[in-house]
Order: structure tokens, then C-alpha cells, then sequence
């Protein structure tokens, strides 16, 4: 029962901010390209121990989320596994859905709001700590630096001592037994509370790790200045390469670029065999660590037999999209015995730079032999390499 999973809390409907945004929940806004919710998963993912996620999100917006979500963990796959709750009324009803998601063997669980997507992995990772040497309940918490004084009709009725006052952050870590225990009390005894230790700390001692002043929720206007801050266009490389052999089909065409070679070899693949526009989708998606287009198309998917490696391609395009990478140049090399590729040359990189969305000049395609050497020297197939240059906003 040691498994840990993190609950992402991204139901809420964010009324102080809605004339600012547009309307737009603030867990949907985005910073750096990705959603507040998207940061906040990233960093848990990271996290040394942690199993998966939960993701809470309001009922009108679950299934739709759970669409996209899919597609970013398809995009960029963080390694652990994850599920979808509906939100309640109430931050507490929100948890307890999130609660019921959760899978058997889930010992611990931190729970945390996706208005605060500056969580550094250090306070998870103490927080982990700290539920490994024995906490039953734990939070992270800043002092607090300004007088605080108990007010009451407009008058001073005490002030308090700062030097036992703290403000709490999330996530904050329970035993998973011990927060379904006190969500139970709640909902029976009416408990209404802001945070999930103000129900744990009833039943059980909760104890304090150091929070972090950058742990900041988006809350007000103001805050929104935070998520605009500049950022830097970083130039990233993919390389990607590919190789079929001759066979196969003889009335599949010889495809290259999209562009048919009249009498060329048919080659043996499961999708149209275009094996320099396999090479250029697996560069594209080493621009933004997107994996290899045998995890996306794999082979054994009976959709991708003899598929238009064109449609591949603009499938990559958009991933590197949502990813926030743009293409902007591509060298690619084709290495042939047979046949040979010059005539078809300036037409197979129009027709790249024509998918691509590019300029001619951003297009650069070469065609070369190994001299009879290996086998495509001794005409056995083909292969082709590709380098692509994208641009990313970090």
C-alpha cells in the first residue's frame, strides 16, 4: 500500500478572474504553451516514487479534458499512469470524487490545486520524505511576515503572534486511508473547510515541511502578470532515419516525398513505404521529444496499412504544434542504388516544403549512392535521413 499518486485539482470555476480571462477558468489558461494543470502534472510526474495522477476537472469539461489528455500524454508521455474525476460543488466534494478515482493500492496521495503551477519538485519530493519517515498528514508553509490582527465590526479584537502563524500551500500529503476517513466525517458531520489538513488535523497530527514563496496561486488580476512573463524562443534539432527493402507489392508505386518515382523498386512496408516522409516525421518529433512514429502508427494497427505517409506527417505537424515547436528547415538525404533520383529531385522538395507549410528555400533534399557498397549498393532497398530545425517558446 505504498503507492503514491498525486491528485491535480483543476475543477474550479475561478469567478475572481473570469472578467480578466475572458470568461476562461483559470486551471484551462495557459503558460508557456501548456495549460496550469499540464505544468502542475509535469512536475509531479518527475517526482521519484510517484504512480500516477488524478485529474479533477469540472463535469461539464471531464469528458472533453479526458480528450485532451489523452492526446498530451500521447504527445509528451510522462511516464505514469493516470484517470479523470468529476468536481463537486465544493473544493472538499472535488476531492472526494478524486478520492473514489483513485486505485486500491494507492497508500498516499498529495493533493494539490492546479492554480499553483510553480510547485517545484522539491517541495513534492519532501513531501514524499516526510510521508516515508512516518507522517500520517503533511504540508508545506511559508511564515508569515506581515501583523495579523482578529478583527471583528470594524474594530481590533487581538493581534496575533506571527511567530505561530504560517501560510499553507499544496500539495499536502496524507495517508490516502486517512483523508477518505476524514472526508467520510465531513460529509457526515457537515464540515466545511478550505483545505484538506483542516479536516486530517482533527484525526491526526499533520506536520510541516518549509513551503516556498514561489509557490504562488493564481487568484486575482494581478496575478495573471505572472503567467506573461518572457519567454525565450529556443532553436531544437531532430534527427530521424528510416530504411525499407525492395520487394513486396509490385503494384505498390514507389513513393518518395509524396511524390511517385515512375519504375522504381516496390518496397516492403505496412504503410505506403515513403521512406524519406517516415525519416522527416521521426525528426520532426525529435524537435520536442515526441518518441518515434512507431509508438504513434505503429505497424500492427490495421488503420495504418498502406497509409498516406502524407497524413502521418500532418499528424506530427500538429503534435509539434500543441507541443509550441515550429518547423522551420529541413535537409534531407535519400541513399539509393535505384533508381535514380535526380529528375524527380526539385519536384520531391516542393512537395516537402508544400506539407511542411515552408518556403522552398527552407526545403533542402539530396539523393546519393553508398558507391555498391552495403545493401543498397547492392540493391536491396532504400533509406533515408532527415535533420530538422524547429523553434520552441520555453
Amino acid at each position: 500500500m505504498n503507492d503514491i499518486w498525486g491528485m491535480i485539482l483543476a475543477a474550479g470555476s475561478g469567478t475572481r478572474l473570469a472578467e480578466a480571462t475572458g470568461g476562461e477558468r483559470k486551471q484551462y489558461l495557459e503558460y508557456k504553451g501548456a495549460p496550469l494543470f499540464w505544468h502542475c502534472a509535469r512536475t509531479f510526474a518527475r517526482a521519484a516514487g510517484m504512480s500516477g495522477l488524478v485529474f479533477v476537472f469540472p463535469p461539464e469539461d471531464a469528458a472533453d479534458q479526458e480528450k485532451k489528455l489523452r492526446q498530451y500524454f500521447k504527445t509528451e508521455d510522462l511516464g505514469v499512469r493516470w484517470a479523470v474525476a468529476q468536481g463537486g460543488a465544493r473544493r472538499q466534494d472535488s476531492v472526494r470524487n478524486g478520492l473514489a478515482a483513485l486505485p486500491k493500492e494507492c497508500g498516499r496521495v498529495l493533493v494539490h490545486d492546479s492554480a499553483r503551477p510553480f510547485v517545484s519538485a522539491r517541495i513534492i519530493a519532501d513531501l514524499i520524505e516526510a510521508l516515508d519517515r512516518g507522517a500520517r498528514g503533511v504540508i508545506p508553509a511559508i511564515p508569515v511576515t506581515d501583523t495579523v490582527k482578529r478583527v471583528a465590526d470594524g474594530t481590533v479584537r487581538e493581534t496575533l503572534n506571527r511567530a505561530e502563524l504560517a501560510a499553507v500551500q499544496t500539495p499536502q500529503g496524507f495517508e490516502t486511508a486517512l483523508l477518505r476517513e476524514a472526508h467520510d466525517r465531513a460529509l457526515a458531520e457537515g464540515w466545511e473547510v478550505t483545505d484538506d489538513a483542516s479536516m486530517v488535523e482533527r484525526l491526526a497530527e499533520v506536520r510541516v515541511i518549509p513551503g516556498e514563496a514561489g509557490n504562488v496561486k493564481i487568484t486575482v488580476p494581478e496575478d495573471l502578470e505572472r503567467l506573461r512573463a518572457a519567454r525565450t524562443t529556443v532553436p531544437c534539432i531532430g534527427w530521424g532515419y528510416d530504411v525499407h527493402r525492395y520487394g513486396g507489392l509490385a503494384d505498390r508505386p514507389m513513393v518518395l516525398g509524396g511524390v511517385p518515382i515512375p519504375g522504381g523498386p516496390a518496397v516492403v512496408a505496412h504503410s505506403d513505404g515513403d521512406v524519406l516522409l517516415h525519416a522527416l516525421a521521426d525528426a520532426m518529433l525529435g524537435t520536442f521529444g515526441g518518441g518515434d512514429i512507431g509508438t504513434h502508427f505503429p505497424d500492427t494497427d490495421p488503420n495504418f496499412d498502406n497509409a498516406d505517409s502524407g497524413m502521418l506527417v500532418r499528424e506530427v505537424m500538429a503534435m509539434a504544434e500543441r507541443a509550441g515547436t515550429r518547423v522551420v528547415h529541413a535537409d534531407l538525404t535519400v541513399i539509393a542504388q535505384i533508381p535514380r533520383l535526380a529528375p524527380h529531385a526539385a519536384q520531391i522538395a516542393r512537395n516537402v516544403a508544400r506539407l511542411l507549410g515552408l518556403e522552398p528555400h527552407q526545403v533542402n533534399f539530396k539523393a546519393t549512392t553508398e558507391e555498391k557498397l552495403g545493401f543498397t549498393g547492392e540493391k536491396k532497398g532504400i533509406k533515408a535521413v532527415a535533420c530538422v530545425t524547429g523553434l520552441r517558446e520555453m
